[in-house]
């Protein structure tokens, strides 16, 4: 079950309009196809969206970043998007501005961004069969961290220190069912991760078998 949507963090959002961003036409570029592959949408089951993308920008840990319950759209404009400017992880919370909340997983971005400079995107998205195929193989969290809490933001702090997970690029989110996440240097490879294990899991791709890219 998708277990995503509730902001779990301090959030202090400033509402008004996103300035201008040369960004968000990356990141709706890219993620158009995550939706169209399912790999960010909407459950109608429990009405609750999935999934989530962000870019960082300017040289600090600034990031801009999908907002809350936006998955059931296939295309965003700006105003669907929020800009991060403050994160407190220990005291679990964020400071955003836009004309909607940031995502809920914030917390986790902007634990992720903090870890290297070098990381400019991240993914998040949602796919059972992926997840059950990649659990435990790859870079896997404590299934005791919850979506968007602080244990899941120190989570990735471990697993950068003591894992794979820089080389990888990728990470199974244990205690987040059906979720994983994305880094990388750009949009293209933190995206091009997930479209291209998607195609192969579904046979669509060259190959029909998993590849884990590093």
């Amino acid at each position: 079950m998708i277990d995503e949507g509730v902001i779990k963090f301090d959030c202090e959002w400033t509402r008004g309009p996103l300035p201008q961003h040369a960004v968000i036409s990356d990141l709706n570029r890219w993620r158009r196809p995550l939706f169209d592959a399912g790999l960010i949408g909407y459950c109608k089951d429990t009405g609750v969206g999935f999934g989530n993308i962000s870019v960082r920008v300017g040289l600090d840990a600034h990031f801009v970043i999908s907002g809350t319950q936006t998955g059931h759209l296939a295309n965003l404009t700006r105003s669907h998007y929020a800009q991060v400017t403050d994160c407190e992880i220990q005291n679990n919370r964020v400071a955003c501005r836009g004309l909607v909340k940031a995502s809920s997983e914030s917390l986790t971005h902007a634990a992720i961004y903090e870890l290297d400079p070098a990381i400019k995107a991240i993914v998040h998205i949602h796919s059972e069969a992926l997840w059950q195929e990649l659990h435990g193989k790859i870079p896997t969290t404590n299934p005791g961290a919850a979506y968007g809490t602080r244990e899941m933001a120190e989570e990735f702090g471990r697993l950068y220190r003591d894992t794979d997970f820089a080389d990888y690029g990728l990470a199974v989110m244990a205690g987040h069912d059906g979720g994983l996440i994305s880094i990388g240097h750009d949009m293209a490879e933190a995206a091009g991760r997930f479209l291209e294990i998607s195609a192969a899991a579904s046979g669509s791709g060259d190959k029909g078998a998993i590849r884990f890219p590093r």
